[in-house]
């Protein structure tokens, strides 16, 4: 177990495998989310069978690698096989116990897949928009844009194909780029500026939302739900946005992080620990609704995101499927594991 931790630099990175291959700006980033742990001699730093999708680097002591029926074999910090993750297949085929006093840091997988995705499949766009862009550095909102949660569940080919097909538009300060009301057309990154984002209520008062900096996006809910524009948004600054197409964000975004499952599989789900999500209307849910329901309306769900429990499975289900299939993209932004109720309320009613 870990007693004490401290951070960690981007010296000691540049040393490890394949993180050393990352790019300047990636690298301080990943530094900034990593700290190293103290390991007591006798301590465990992983077991037989572990599955966590963490790589565990030795930073400082040995270890002992343990395998039943086999010599265990000694892994000693700084030598060529510790820039390595010590025994990165998982589920972890040995134990591996602190000789003496260690250090080790463990990195999150897809955060790190992430990364070098970005790097390796996506890095050459930087360049071909640098000739576009000369007062903002590309790889900065991009960098951002990217370490969204949703970008873990997409596959590295559809980010190199979203970043091909984004395309490039300005707007002057206090440009409208989305009203409120209209149908949903695009998927919007902000590139460089500022922009507001703001609601008009049923008596006419404009309320302000959030203000969005490079690499913030928006638009995605008309798009996933088919109904219109909840709020608009428009710029404070000068700026300019990169834009996807619906169809593009169907097959790129929306396609590989939604999933669907039966009544029957969340009904399974459910036994299992997972939520039934509701959300539609409070009135809708006290109408009719699944029984042990959490109802939580997509028009709040933004606001109420952080009391859902990120170590629980949610089920989300509306009406027909396009409020909960927004819903669960808006809850996988954010890191958590959210399905659809494929159909909707409406077919399981019936």
């Amino acid at each position: 177990m870990s007693l004490s931790s401290r951070l960690v630099d981007c010296a000691l990175l540049e040393q490890l495998i394949p993180i050393n291959s990352l790019s300047a700006a990636n690298l301080a980033d990943l530094a900034s989310k990593m700290s190293i742990e103290y390991v007591p001699a006798g301590g465990t730093l992983f077991s037989v069978g572990d599955r966590d999708n963490r790589s565990v680097y030795l930073i400082a002591g040995e270890v002992e690698l343990r395998k039943e029926r086999e010599q265990p074999q000694r892994l000693r910090a700084g030598s060529r096989e510790a820039r390595h993750p010590v025994v990165p297949l998982q589920p972890r085929s040995c134990s591996a116990v602190a000789v003496g006093d260690v250090e080790v840091m463990r990195v999150d997988n897809r955060l790190l897949d992430m990364m070098l995705t970005w790097d390796q499949s996506a890095g050459y766009v930087v360049t071909e928009l640098s000739a576009g862009e000369d007062s903002c550095d590309p790889s900065d909102w991009m960098s951002r844009m990217l370490q969204s949660s949703i970008f873990f569940q997409v596959p590295p080919a559809n980010i190199q194909e979203l970043f091909k097909r984004m395309e490039s538009i300005s707007f002057a300060a206090g440009g409208s780029v989305i009203r409120q009301g209209e149908p949903g057309d695009y998927y919007y990154v902000l590139s460089r500026g500022k922009a507001l984002v703001t609601r008009t209520s049923p008596s006419g008062s404009e309320i302000r939302l959030a203000e969005l900096s490079p690499g913030d996006s928006f638009g995605e809910e008309a798009l996933i739900s088919d109904e219109p524009r909840n709020a608009s948004v428009s710029m404070v600054s000068d700026g300019s946005l990169m834009r996807l197409s619906k169809q593009d964000f169907d097959e790129l975004l929306k396609g590989p992080v939604l999933c669907e499952v039966s009544l029957d599989e969340g009904r399974a789900m459910a036994a299992d620990g997972a939520v039934w999500l509701d959300v539609r209307l409070e009135s809708e849910h006290a109408n009719a609704a699944l029984p042990d329901s959490l109802n939580v309306p997509l028009c709040l769900l933004r606001l109420r995101a952080r009391e859902l429990d990120p170590e629980r499975t949610y089920i989300a289900y509306c009406d027909s499927g396009q409020r909960s299939a927004a819903a669960a993209y808006l809850l996988s932004e954010a890191g958590l594991d959210v399905c659809v109720l494929a159909g909707g309320y409406r077919e399981v009613a019936q």
